[in-house]
């Protein structure tokens, strides 16, 4: 193995924190998901960059769950890290944590999966170095996200046999009990 082809998660993992303020809330007074989610794309792009010496797209976001609200004055704190490579792809593992300054007290509010794609000059995906694992949790990383390599690929084929299987006229008998009105 030519270790100059490769890098380690540390050597891009990214933290990036910013304050809430109430600019960026909603009428509910909480911090907007939207906002949330562009400061985990800005980190993503930040550690996906890093690990691959260039610019880099954003082509896919798994799994954005928001656990706990985000209140203005908080300090979200965005953790980001390199889990698994492909030839041209990166799986950043994101991690957001909201800390409320006044009294200390933290929370975890999101977990999120970025996939990036490196681009050349050309804007064609480019190769990527690999990853050098150092720990169990960065092996057990990689694996989950090869694990979710394979369970996204089965989710799309899944889905478009879905698509092109379903007939509205010959499905309507399962909307029975949905709260929808069929009108056609």
């Amino acid at each position: 193995m030519d270790t100059s082809q490769y890098k380690t998660v540390a050597s891009s993992q990214v933290t990036v924190t910013e304050l809430m303020i109430p600019s960026y809330a909603n009428f509910g007074g909480k911090i907007h998901g939207g906002i949330l989610l562009s400061l985990m794309d800005k980190v993503a792009y930040v550690c996906a960059s890093k690990h691959a010496g260039g610019y880099c797209v954003t082509v896919s976001v798994d799994g954005v769950d928001f656990l706990a609200p985000v209140d203005v004055g908080d300090l979200v704190s965005l953790h980001a890290a390199v889990h698994y490579v492909g030839r041209s792809s990166m799986l950043i593992g994101i991690r957001v944590m909201a800390e409320n300054v006044m009294s200390g007290a933290a929370k975890h509010t999101n977990t999120s999966y970025f996939t990036m794609v490196a681009k050349g000059e050309d804007e064609k995906p480019r190769e990527v170095p690999g990853l050098i694992l150092e720990s169990d949790d960065e092996v057990r990383s990689f694996l989950e996200g090869m694990q979710r390599r394979d369970l996204k690929k089965h989710y799309r084929e899944q889905l478009t046999a879905l698509h092109t299987r379903l007939e509205a006229n010959d499905d309507v008998t399962a909307l029975v009990a949905e709260r929808c009105q069929v009108r056609i």
